[in-house]
């Protein structure tokens, strides 16, 4: 397989999968809106041959869409699953040996290999302000690095086995940062290299870290893999890459990726923090300027005819739903042994991956009783408390007992199996005054918010309308209505205020809805434009599930208290409005749109290879 990022970029160029921008191009905001306009249309990946203020060729796009990323990876995609399938069911080994005959050569490519003859010369070395410095939108707080390999470990150790390697975006410059000498390093809840700080705060030693870009595009996909704490993500790097992980030790003690285009060193500052951010982030809106570790810069390595890889996040989809598409490919098998009595689990991307979660689980503890949830609902509480999935926000799941079929991928097919049998006086399930995703500024504080658990199971009650019910009546503050998806009305109301005045409006609402037949629409979202969140699929996920926090943005039309279980006998209400504490929607530049215009329009640049 490839042996470096350029390798990679050869051989999309040979399938026709890469096109060439040779000409000078601003890295500030121009790249990332030519970026844009090739992923928004399923585009190849782009080399820019001549980056602004920086000696340095670039690379983005390439996990764009899904067949390139199959591609990428063709070779060495089966024979992984073959490794996976084996820790799914050992018995499978026994079963049919000789068609995992190769499982002992892929395994092998796990352990990374010191690269004995490989110095620190055969890097050159450069200085930050040298690289391409990407800023994909206005108001991001400068330039950073979306796909970094943060490599860390414990203190005093140099086993290589025992790293973390994360992705965490990294802030070059701006803000209160000393150029050429510090970098920001946002990281967050549930990240590696928290373990490691917390030892390093305890210790005398510094915290030395890496930070590699590029290399086989199988290192950058490693850094995101939610591999279990204590295995290193050099071991996944390898059998994906079809190539062990290769590494030397520099002159100060720095582990260095030997296949890396540029590695840049430092050492964290302990007790000490930077404002970081604002940034234009994957939810689709800034995530402010907050307080974040930092690093004093050591070297900036980079090796001979380097390739800068970047991409541009936004309001999803976006290139990075590439990763989590890959990872579904190759752990689903492992949903059941993870998450036992799960049968599937979507991590919904259109609404920002955190924010909503889609599950179908299998119920046995009682089935000679009335269904009702049960082991999904234990399903559902180890979902919330492991790893990653324990960010999310909203999780619905069903029994896929009697509807074999039921596909969380299938979206409006799902929540319509949802729909049709929820009974909202049993079925929700709140967790309060807990932590939610660090992106998400739905919540009631940085990091803080609320969960809410719609555990399905149990006959059809009722059949879902898919127009808008005739002499329906709404209150002077709702002034627009259209119909979502079958059994889901969206209602536009006044901008949002106070949470105070949002009590006021719902219990007006409430009162009106309480005197009509909506037996039909069990799901009500209020919003400030009904019309953009019924447009799309991709809208009605993104405004409804990104701008609500469970606790405070819940209601209900005959809501009800039974022994602190909270229900209703009509109608959930989400009120999906944007609040004044919320961060800013994401917007692109007008005049470097102007400018990328311009480029298309006179043919310079064509949205084909």
């Amino acid at each position: 397989m490839y042996k470096s990022l350029r390798h990679c970029a050869e051989d999309l160029e040979k399938h026709g999968m890469l096109v060439r921008v040779p000409f000078e191009v601003d890295p500030n905001l121009e790249m990332a809106e030519i970026h844009r306009r090739y992923y928004d249309v399923k585009g190849p990946a782009i080399l820019f041959e001549k980056v602004k203020g920086s000696p340095f060729q670039a690379i983005s796009n390439i996990y764009g869409t899904n067949e390139r990323t199959d591609f990428i990876f063709r070779k060495t995609i089966p024979k992984l699953k073959k490794v996976l399938a084996i820790k799914a069911d050992p018995s499978r080994l026994m079963k049919k040996p000789f068609s995992f005959a190769g499982v002992p050569f892929t395994a092998l490519k796990a352990l990374p290999q010191k690269a004995r003859f490989s110095k620190p010369v055969s890097y050159g070395k450069t200085s930050i302000d040298q690289l391409p410095l990407v800023k994909s939108w206005p108001m991001d707080g400068g330039a950073f690095v979306l796909l970094p390999q943060v490599m860390s470990l414990p203190p005093g150790s140099k086993d290589i086995m025992q790293s973390n390697v994360g992705m965490y975006r990294i802030q070059l410059n701006g803000n209160a940062y000393e150029t050429n000498k510090e970098i920001g390093l946002h990281y967050q809840l549930h990240r590696g290299i928290g373990i490691h700080h917390t030892e390093y705060n305890k210790s005398d030693e510094p915290f030395r870290v890496s930070i590699a870009i590029g290399g086989p595009p199988s290192h950058a996909f490693s850094a995101i893999m939610p591999m279990p704490e204590g295995i290193s993500e050099l071991t996944f790097a390898g059998m994906l890459g079809g190539r062990r992980y290769k590494y030397f030790y520099d002159e100060k003690g720095y582990p260095i990726s030997a296949d890396a285009d540029f590695v840049i060193t430092g050492t964290v500052v302990k007790n000490k923090k930077k404002p970081e951010g604002p940034f234009g982030d994957h939810l689709g809106y800034y995530s402010l300027e907050h307080d974040f570790p930092y690093m004093e810069v050591d070297n900036v390595y980079h090796r001979k005819d380097a390739l800068w890889h970047f991409t541009v996040v936004g309001r999803p989809p976006q290139e990075d739903s590439g990763f989590g598409y890959l990872i579904h490919k190759l752990v689903e098998e492992l949903a059941g042994q993870e998450f036992p009595g799960l049968k599937e689990l979507n991590a919904v991307d259109a609404a920002g991956v955190h924010p909503l979660l889609l599950a179908v689980g299998f119920e046995r503890y009682m089935p000679f009783r009335e269904q009702r949830p049960e082991e999904i609902l234990t399903i559902a509480n180890r979902i919330l408390g492991s790893g990653q999935t324990s960010l999310a926000k909203f999780l619905f799941i069903a029994s896929g007992n009697d509807h074999p079929d039921l596909n969380t991928h299938d979206i409006k097919d799902y929540f319509e199996h949802v729909l049709e049998r929820v009974d909202w006086k049993r079925d929700l399930h709140f967790q309060t005054k807990t932590t939610i995703d660090t992106l998400d500024y739905s919540g009631s504080g940085w990091n803080a918010g609320s969960k809410l658990i719609i555990a399905c199971n149990g006959p059809k009650l009722r059949t879902l309308g898919n127009a808008v019910p005739a002499g329906l009546e709404l209150p002077s503050h709702c002034n627009q209505i259209s119909v979502a998806l079958k059994g889901i009305l969206a209602i536009s109301m006044d901008t949002y205020t106070t949470a105070t005045q949002a009590v006021q409006e719902m219990d007006s609402l409430k009162g009106y809805l309480e005197k009509q037949n909506l037996e039909e629409f069990p799901l009500i979202i209020v919003c400030d434009n009904a019309a953009f969140l019924a447009e799309t699929l991709n809208n009605f996920l993104w405004v409804s599930f990104t701008r609500a926090n469970p606790s405070h943005d819940v209601y209900g039309v005959g809501s009800m208290t039974e022994y602190k279980h909270w229900g209703c006998t009509g109608s959930l209400i989400i009120d999906a409005r944007i609040k004044p504490h919320h961060a800013p929607v994401l917007e692109i530049d007008e005049k470097t749109k102007e400018k990328v215009d311009g480029y298309f329009r006179e043919g310079v640049l064509k949205l084909g290879v």
